[in-house]
């Protein structure tokens, strides 16, 4: 029986590409740019058939976009979640074409997922939808073609299954396919913290544009994933207060601050956010309120951070929303129209393309390593990505205050002129008309 669902609009896509119009009245582009990028370059909608445990066959549907490959193969993550829609994934892939050039790494955009619950999945059938799915994709993707990464419930297991599939179709190993592998099998030291790291160090510029003492910055952060959970120990070692966390089953909220190690601690081992001090592994519960996840977004802190899915301040939260300061580790958090209200608002946001961007840097490091089969030390690979972001994160705020625009259509002009100037070195109407005038 197949996996069904009733697909949503292509509202996703649309919101997305209209950060494209915004940014593109602020700069003098090339109006073919604009609309070469208003098309993702290839899309792949496959079925993926999995023989169950129990006998049974299920059939899922998996999508894989290659939006822009102007300044490289494609790149971006691959996704397993219920509401996975071909729409969703342009609108990632858009992104990741955007975020790729933000930081300046010769990769353009892609993104793939399958429509699935995968924690109604065992292990085995995990596997076998995450090779089934390599199988149906091997021709669209390759290390010079397509890169994919882990995203929303994928991990660096499943990267291995899904490189070692790559392997045995093209006969050959073939490290370079796929990014976020275990370190065993050609993954890079320093990938598994890297988005979580590269928000850390975006926070840490603000820091020092803004005199922040972290003893005394309120931090809110939706989501307490991968992702979430880096940014938050980073910024609770350098004494920030983790005042809420939250995942899918709702938040916790203490004033004073949580000990960011042992929430970890918890929601790794059990699977649930609890809120708890551990001393070794005897962990003991702490008074602290229960919030929803909308509650966390509106709390009377300092700085915010939505590091869960897409679409979580909208234009009915919007003006509810008190932190002066939003950092977007999520892809997509806040919509367009929120996005108004906010600067309306004059809170400042720092904007997913560049806030996430860590993520894809070291994907791009671990693709490095693996065509020259040489590997870097985790010291390095920090480094390397602390030059990237806080150089990009200056290029973002500087545009900023020169146009005297918001931040993220900053970002977008700042991407939209490095696409601009590879889709124009290959001749644009200005270049090919100007011989008939």
């Amino acid at each position: 029986m197949g996996n069904k669902k009733n697909q949503p609009d292509d509202q996703i896509f649309t919101d997305a590409i209209g950060r494209l119009d915004q940014a593109f009245e602020q700069d003098h582009l090339d109006p073919e740019v604009l609309e070469r990028l208003k098309y993702p370059r290839a899309a792949l909608q496959v079925s993926v058939p999995v023989r169950m445990d129990d006998g049974s066959l299920r059939v899922f549907e998996g999508y894989r976009v290659r939006y822009d490959d102007s300044r490289g193969p494609g790149k971006g993550g691959i996704r397993f979640h219920p509401n996975v829609s071909l729409s969703e994934v342009k609108a990632l892939a858009f992104w990741m074409t955007c975020k790729c050039a933000v930081v300046g790494i010769p990769f353009g955009g892609a993104k793939g997922g399958i429509t699935v619950n995968p924690k109604e999945l065992s292990r085995l059938e995990l596997e076998r939808l995450s090779r089934g799915f390599i199988q149906q994709i091997a021709d669209f993707i390759g290390p010079e073609t397509d890169v994919p990464a882990p995203d929303v419930y994928t991990n660096s297991m499943i990267m291995g299954w899904m490189m070692d599939e790559y392997s045995k179709i093209r006969r050959q190993h073939t490290p370079a396919v796929i990014t976020g592998k275990p370190i065993p099998l050609g993954g890079s030291l320093g990938r598994e913290d890297a988005t979580g790291r590269g928000a850390y160090y975006c926070i840490k510029e603000l820091e020092s544009r803004r005199n922040w003492k972290p003893e005394k910055v309120r931090v809110a952060v939706q989501g307490f994933g991968n992702a979430g959970q880096h940014v938050a120990h980073l910024l609770h070692g350098d004494g920030y207060r983790i005042v809420a966390v939250s995942d899918s089953q709702g938040a916790i909220y203490k004033p004073d601050g949580f000990d960011v190690a042992s929430l970890m601690y918890m929601k790794n081992e059990s699977r649930r956010l609890k809120a708890v001090y551990c001393d070794g592994s005897v962990c003991e519960s702490v008074d602290a309120q229960q919030l929803s996840n909308a509650q966390l977004l509106e709390l009377d802190v300092d700085l915010l951070i939505p590091a869960a899915l897409e679409n979580q301040i909208t234009v009915d939260n919007a003006t509810r929303i008190q932190a002066p300061v939003i950092v977007e580790v999520a892809n997509g958090p806040t919509t367009s129209e929120a996005d108004k209200i906010l600067n309306a608002q004059g809170t400042l946001v720092v904007p997913d393309i560049l806030a996430n961007a860590g993520g894809v840097t070291v994907s791009y490091f671990e693709w490095v390593q693996n065509k020259a089969g040489y590997y870097w030390p985790l010291k390095e690979v920090h480094a390397k990505l602390h030059t990237i972001m806080q150089r990009e994160f200056g290029n973002v705020h500087n545009m900023m205050q020169h146009h005297g625009t918001d931040m993220r259509t900053a970002a977008y002009m700042l991407a939209l002129s490095r696409i601009g100037d590879a889709i124009s070195a290959q001749g644009t109407d200005r270049y090919f008309s100007a011989e008939n005038r």
